[in-house]
């Protein structure tokens, strides 16, 4: 057995261009006629003899190549070729050094927006080009490390954004899950850090709740002195309390005489929902029936119930309810065009009476629970929904006095 004053004094024969230095179990110290010193470790593999290259005498002393050998050995035992072994191991170390946390990333949003509605798609890669990829995204993807993913997700934090720092998490982790599944990553940093976020604290839409309010609101509602269309998208943002972008995008396709039949591509949905999902029936109150015929003399001519006042061609602006509630007087802490939806389903839940939970949802377009998910057939509600929206409206209307 060699010892390390044998591996420090082992030279070449002069007349040779190496010259072979033996330890035990098959490992040995090749000295070449220039002086350099390699250890080799001897086997065979599907009855062929091989050798197996640990490294370079004094960098790997004795003690460390016996360790190799050894964890060679194991590799042998186990039915595979370390040679090989190790070959794919430095394959796949070169491309996980090459391999960045931005283009895994790219390429997982490459394959995965297909599935995605447009509009996840794009805000899932721009949160990722904001807040991700200037501070992770050029490092090999196995060096981000839970520290590393946290201390990146804290400058998020530190702006106040809890709910995005919430989010990001979860779609780094997305990012590392492909990663692992591709081959080039064997961990996801981003699940370690369940508990590491500050918590976020869920701000409800600003909503009128209280009948009387909810009165006050329709009368002052109808005292609006704007655009008329302004007003009757108010009162019917009361009347359908459906959400503030199917109202503003209202087309007069949408309506058949008392439904309504909001397109499933125009509902908030999962891709597939939108694509193959039935179109969200709302039963019309008379009320609502009656609005819709004086608005369409106004504007019947144009695709959109509540066109915008600079082009007919274009809906509503986002923020025109929004800017009206502010003109009459409700702050952005006492109503939203949101607020709506939440006014009408606590009412009728709390103050009306006699229409079950599930029926408000179906009306509301929430997607029903469970495992049936979207596929629930909510047809058998419908005639209750026609109870509820009319004696809505009526419930308003006596309100408001």
């Amino acid at each position: 057995m060699l010892t390390d004053l044998a591996c420090r004094t082992a030279e070449c024969d002069p007349d040779k261009p190496r010259k072979r230095f033996a330890d035990a179990g098959s490992l040995y110290l090749e000295v070449s006629a220039h002086g350099s010193k390699r250890w080799f470790w001897k086997y065979r593999f599907a009855d062929k003899e091989k050798r197996l290259a640990l490294g370079s005498y004094p960098d790997v002393s004795l003690k460390q190549a016996r360790l190799d050998r050894d964890a060679a050995r194991l590799v042998l035992a186990s039915g595979s070729d370390p040679a090989i072994k190790r070959r794919v191991e430095k394959i796949a170390a070169l491309q996980s050094a090459t391999t960045t946390y931005e283009q895994v990333a790219r390429e997982m949003h490459g394959v995965k927006a297909a599935l995605w509605s447009s509009t996840h798609a794009q805000q899932w890669l721009r949160c990722q080009e904001k807040d991700l990829f200037p501070w992770i995204g050029a490092l090999p993807i196995t060096e981000v490390s839970a520290p590393v993913l946290l201390a990146t997700l804290r400058r998020v934090e530190a702006r106040g954004a809890t709910q995005i720092a919430h989010d990001l998490r979860e779609f780094a982790g997305q990012v590392f899950r492909y990663a692992i599944a591709s081959g080039k990553a064997l961990s996801n940093p981003a699940a370690d850090l369940r508990d590491a976020l500050r918590p976020h604290t869920v701000k409800h839409v600003a909503a009128i709740t209280d009948p009387a309010a909810a009165g006050q609101l329709m009368q002052s509602i109808s005292l609006y002195q704007g655009q008329p269309g302004t007003r009757a998208a108010l009162r019917l943002s009361a009347l359908i309390f459906q959400r503030p972008g199917n109202v503003r995008m209202l087309e007069w396709a949408w309506i058949d005489g008392d439904m309504l039949r909001i397109p499933a591509a125009s509902m908030k949905r999962k891709k597939a929902g939108k694509l193959n999902g039935r179109p969200h029936l709302v039963p019309l109150s008379t009320q609502a029936q009656e609005l819709l015929a004086d608005q369409r003399r106004l504007t019947g001519h144009c695709a959109y119930v509540f066109p915008s006042v600079r082009a007919d061609d274009r809906p509503m602006s986002e923020n025109t309810i929004n800017a009206a509630l502010r003109g009459l007087g409700y702050g952005k802490d006492d109503m939203t065009a949101h607020g709506f939806r939440a006014m009408a389903r606590t009412i009728i839940k709390e103050s009306m009476g006699g229409f079950e939970a599930d029926v408000i949802e179906a009306q509301l377009g929430h997607a029903k629970g469970g495992p049936l998910g979207e596929a629930y057939d909510r047809a058998e509600y419908l005639a209750l929904r026609r109870q509820m929206m009319q004696a809505w409206a009526d419930y308003l209307a006596a309100l408001a006095g």
